[in-house]
């Protein structure tokens, strides 16, 4: 079968990973993302995942508690290295063989971030799930998303989300809201969309790194991306 993406980042968000829970992990969510992952890796697509860290600490809303925003910051990236250990786990049970790299140095559980041993790892066929975000404050975990995918030269970002695409507001909200198919990046921005950040999203722009922002509860939407089907909304050019 012919691949229309051979190297992917995959950007999950750490809510995604509560399931119906109002916090913490989800065994069940663990194990559809590692199914999913897995089906990837055995049609030789080499997968690299990202995922924040929002379903144990966010660092933006920190100065609620009165918790200085860069310590916040460091805090909400030690969250994305549990989740991120998490999905090691739950690969590995399913037999597929991962690397854990973090941004930050923690050499008990996680290697340090080097590009080459990166690329070297997918290259491999292993899952590679980078995790502490980009190692510094003020950026988003869809900043990191960003910043590696156009590092590991990723053929495409794959967000995944709850909604099956980018439409004109809210669907979960406005039941009239439009879906798009396709979008251009400029087209993005004149319209207020909400994709990414606009750090990450201008760091995908200014290096013509497409985006698929797709439905991450419909198990076969991976496949049917990777082998080019239309799924979800793509935004490029």
């Amino acid at each position: 079968m012919a691949l229309k993406y051979k190297r992917v980042l995959l950007k999950l968000s750490g809510e995604s990973l509560m399931g119906d829970q109002k916090f913490g992990i989800s065994a069940d969510m663990l194990r559809h993302y590692a199914r999913q992952i897995k089906m990837l890796t055995e049609m030789g697509v080499e997968v690299a995942v990202v995922i924040g860290g929002g379903n144990i600490f966010r660092g933006l809303q920190a100065a609620d508690s009165g918790i200085d925003r860069v310590q916040g910051d460091y805090m909400g990236m030690m969250a994305t290295v549990i989740n991120g250990m998490a999905i090691q786990s739950a690969l590995e049970t399913a037999g597929v063989y991962t690397r854990l790299i973090s941004a930050i140095e923690m050499k008990q559980i996680a290697e340090p971030y080097i590009r080459r041993r990166a690329t070297r790892h997918l290259e491999k066929g292993r899952v590679v799930i980078f995790s502490a975000g980009t190692g510094s404050p003020y950026f988003t975990t869809d900043s990191a998303a960003a910043l590696r995918a156009n590092e590991i030269n990723a053929d495409v970002i794959l967000k995944g989300t709850r909604v099956d695409g980018i439409y004109t507001a809210d669907p979960e909200k406005d039941p009239d809201a439009v879906k798009f198919d396709n979008l251009t990046f400029a087209k993005v921005i004149s319209l207020g969309l909400s994709v990414m950040d606009m750090t990450a999203f201008t760091l995908c722009r200014e290096n013509n790194l497409p985006i698929i922002v797709f439905n991450i509860g419909d198990e076969d939407n991976l496949r049917r991306i990777v082998i080019g089907e239309q799924v979800g909304t793509l935004v490029e050019g």
